[in-house]
């Protein structure tokens, strides 16, 4: 059994945990308020575990489902347990205060800023392109399927990534190496911007059409 650890309680962490926890995943869901957590959890599904941020990690997939600005805090927590996980970033990585640009080196990204600071992890690059409400729905605007994008350069990692979203019933398509992250980043940004802007609903955005 795949076992996935998210880190973040909120709308896009207790989605995620929906989805995994359908597809027959072992979820541990953590974050800073204990109650919060688990009522989360409870949402997500009855079998998915809740603690607080900190508690040992028990999936072999870890989710990073942060504010940017929240992720350094984490992996300095957890320095020295990361090896070998597959670590999935869905941060975009935007400055909200003028909302007009992103903080990561412009022929970088958030994905690889976290790779550099664990280089013994495999990360990911995923769900930054896709709203709570269209992970949780499964289609974007209640009529494309949503997809998400899973960016990486480890081909094992990536499988296992989309084989927990797909077991939920979910979209996923492999977008390529983790130097397409900052495309996704840049994707993201877009869709935020069209929504804070009310362009576009929360459950609308970009759908990916085969």
């Amino acid at each position: 059994m795949t076992s996935v650890s998210i880190i973040g309680a909120g709308n896009m962490g207790t989605a995620i945990a929906t989805i995994a926890a359908t597809g027959g995943a072992a979820v541990q869901l953590l974050a800073q308020d204990a109650e919060k957590t688990a009522a989360a959890a409870a949402t997500a599904g009855a079998s998915v575990a809740s603690g607080v941020a900190g508690d040992a990690l028990t999936g072999d997939i870890v989710i990073l489902a942060l504010p940017y600005p929240a992720v350094a805090g984490v992996l300095a927590q957890y320095a020295g347990q990361l090896d070998g996980k597959v670590i999935v970033d869905i941060t975009n990585p935007l400055d909200f205060a003028t909302f007009d640009s992103l903080v990561v080196p412009a022929e970088g990204s958030a994905a690889q800023v976290i790779a550099e600071t664990v280089p013994g992890a495999r990360v990911l690059k995923a769900f930054n392109t896709t709203f709570a409400a269209t992970l949780a729905t499964a289609a974007v605007n209640g009529v494309a399927p949503t997809t998400v994008l899973v960016a990486g350069d480890d081909a094992a990692a990536k499988d296992a990534l989309i084989n927990v979203i797909t077991a939920g019933g979910v979209s996923a398509v492999d977008a390529g190496a983790l130097k397409r992250a900052r495309e996704l980043e840049a994707l993201g940004f877009l869709q935020l911007t069209l929504a804070a802007g009310e362009t576009i609903g929360w459950t609308g955005g970009f759908a990916l059409v085969k």
